[in-house]
């Protein structure tokens, strides 16, 4: 089985954007991008350079109150969500919490087909296994992928999370922890059925983050 990974690309210019994800997808089989980290109008522009190489790539324009940085308004970012999907990318990250208020953008991306992963993002701790249980069935009813990302204080929250994994039936699921206390979560959901785990070209994006060449080195150990 091919362990897959996907390169996070959190740059402020399209040139650097460009660059960064032709090296991305040299080393790695995905690319995910974060949109909140250019201006407003540079994004069509952006999709339009990069239109061929979306059926590889993963695209976020992540809110502020989600852990992101676009600044505009909630419409301007919808009306960009919608205008991401037109190009049809791998997967296009919604959030749980906007995709489960806002029925017309769910509708509207029901219209188009476009595959979404619902994420949703705990950035101060894990939740009881129980909550993560719930909000993982409650996301898979808006897509077949699912991703859900918790912050460890302890070995013991890792493997919280990492726990869905044996009750997940019908999901793309991607369950990982963030935080050094989760570093290890990042590489076991590849051997627990994670479609492909987020790594960095060098500087990590998020916190416990590994890079491109360290997973690989990791996944391609084998015993004596």
């Amino acid at each position: 089985m091919k362990y897959k990974t996907c390169v996070s690309i959190a740059e402020n210019s399209p040139d650097k954007i460009k660059d960064k994800l032709k090296n991305a997808l040299k080393k790695s089989d995905y690319a995910e991008i974060r949109f909140d980290f250019l201006k407003t109008e540079e994004i069509p522009q952006t999709l339009e350079d990069i239109k061929y190489e979306l059926k590889k790539v993963v695209c976020t324009l992540r809110p502020k109150s989600e852990g992101g940085k676009f600044e505009g308004s909630e419409k301007e970012r919808i009306s960009i969500l919608k205008l991401i999907a037109e190009y049809n990318p791998f997967l296009l990250d919604i959030e749980f919490n906007t995709i489960k208020k806002n029925k017309e953008l769910a509708k509207y991306l029901k219209s188009t087909k476009t595959k979404l992963l619902i994420s949703w993002h705990d950035f101060k701790k894990t939740p009881k296994f129980s909550e993560l249980k719930n909000k993982m069935n409650l996301m898979s009813k808006f897509s077949h992928n699912v991703k859900i990302v918790t912050t460890a204080k302890s070995a013991k929250d890792s493997t919280t999370t990492l726990q869905l994994y044996s009750q997940n039936k019908k999901s793309n699921l991607i369950a990982f922890a963030m935080g050094d206390n989760g570093r290890l979560s990042r590489i076991l959901c590849l051997y627990l059925g994670s479609p492909y785990t987020y790594v960095s070209l060098g500087k990590p994006i998020a916190p416990g983050q590994f890079s491109v060449d360290e997973v690989k080195k990791i996944i391609s150990l084998k015993p004596d």
